[in-house]
């Protein structure tokens, strides 16, 4: 799996650093960072369930 963030469509609502902690977090001004763009299998379900409720669809999965 792999993990990319698009920032220009992040509105920085923060669900991904909520749901999936280890792989997102956010900067200064609430955009998404990608901490791990090719995180542990074991955190597939949560990373896609982030990716999902992006309300900005910035988050791109890539299995």
């Amino acid at each position: 799996m792999r993990v990319n963030a698009v920032n220009d469509r992040c509105v920085g609502s923060g669900q991904c650093a909520m749901l999936s902690p280890d792989v997102f977090d956010q900067d200064d001004d609430g955009l998404v960072i990608v901490l791990q763009d090719e995180p542990p299998a074991e955190l597939r379900e949560e990373v896609h369930r982030a990716a999902d409720l992006c309300p900005s669809r910035s988050i791109e999965v890539l299995d």
